[in-house]
């Protein structure tokens, strides 16, 4: 039984902050949450109630894969699941990008880190009814994001979507010429 570690993890969770964004985006000429800022929105929580958490990191073709766990000070651990991020550069950097990103969003997801200004609910409220992506155009949309370094809140705020899951399929051609003309933009500079 993973008893100890829930209780402390239902004392934690409601202690968890939101990420501030502190990094900037120059091709939106945005902010976003950074490893940092989301590792710092639970540290606080984690600490107080005997938690920690772990990630397990492996090379995969054409990306990475992150495995966050959950752990408590008894010894006991919980997996978030794996995190698939491609690695569209396929060098050092590539890879790295690819890890920063996955690390990140794996994190944020299993300790429900949001930035500190995500108004994400209501636009959720308004495409409710309307069919949204499948997971192979989410992949597809999630891998140019990476590689034209935009910032999925700016493209959420656009879209008015509370996360990238949310986009309406109508919306899915827009969405990813956008994106290919900035990693086209990116590559010609």
């Amino acid at each position: 039984m993973l008893t100890e570690l829930y209780d402390a993890m239902s004392k934690a969770f409601p202690e968890i902050e939101g990420a501030i964004k502190d990094s900037s985006n120059p091709h939106f000429k945005s902010k976003y949450a950074d490893l940092t800022s989301v590792v710092m929105a639970i540290k606080p929580a984690l600490s107080k109630h005997g938690l920690f958490f772990r990630q397990a990191t492996r090379i995969t073709d054409g990306g990475v894969c992150v495995e966050t766990y959950i752990c408590h000070k008894s010894g006991q651990e919980v997996s978030c699941g794996l995190f698939f991020a491609p690695a569209l550069k396929q060098d050092a950097q590539g890879y790295g990008s690819a890890l920063t990103y996955a690390r990140r969003y794996s994190l944020s997801t299993a300790f429900g880190v949001c930035p500190e200004d995500d108004d994400g609910n209501a636009a959720v409220q308004s495409v409710r009814q309307e069919p949204k992506i499948n997971q192979q155009q989410f992949l597809e949309l999630q891998a140019l994001i990476e590689a034209s370094g935009a910032d999925i809140k700016v493209m959420c705020d656009f879209y008015k979507i509370g996360g990238l899951v949310d986009l309406p399929a109508s919306k899915f051609a827009h969405a990813k010429a956008n994106l290919e003309k900035k990693v086209l933009e990116n590559a010609a500079s």
